[in-house]
């Protein structure tokens, strides 16, 4: 699955991500990384209904070394890429609806994992940083 990308969209994502490494409260930061779209990888097993069903996403959960599990999303195919090169669906998902009905248990969010802009956050910081109406 092709997406053409925005290049000005992902500069911007990606100075966001940069931005808050170094200060984890901008808001103009945040409200960027919110509003933007993310790549959440399909299993290669999952039913055609299920990667396309507009009304549920299935999230993927690695684990972290230290054991802990987090859902990889991604800023654009190339990141993807660099982490996953095997994935071959991704669904495109805003970023802040996502993070508006992230599960309550310890389940963390990282962003472009790979990459030296990648961000993780807590199941908490993603529902009070990241969630959008």
């Amino acid at each position: 699955m092709t997406t053409p990308e925005n290049p000005r969209t992902t500069t911007a994502v990606h100075n966001a991500l940069s931005t808050l490494l170094v200060d984890a409260q901008d808001t103009d930061a945040l409200d960027t990384l919110a509003g933007s779209e993310v790549l959440i990888p399909v299993p290669d097993d999952a039913a055609d209904q299920d990667a396309t069903d507009p009304g549920t996403v299935a999230l993927p959960v690695l684990e972290q070394p230290g054991g802990e599990p987090t859902v990889p999303v991604f800023t654009s195919e190339g990141e993807m890429a660099d982490l996953l090169p095997s994935v071959s669906r991704y669904r495109l998902v805003p970023l802040g609806a996502l993070a508006a009905q992230w599960p309550t248990d310890e389940l963390s969010l990282t962003i472009d994992a790979a990459s030296p802009h990648g961000l993780t956050l807590d199941s908490q910081g993603v529902r009070s940083r990241l969630a959008r109406p």
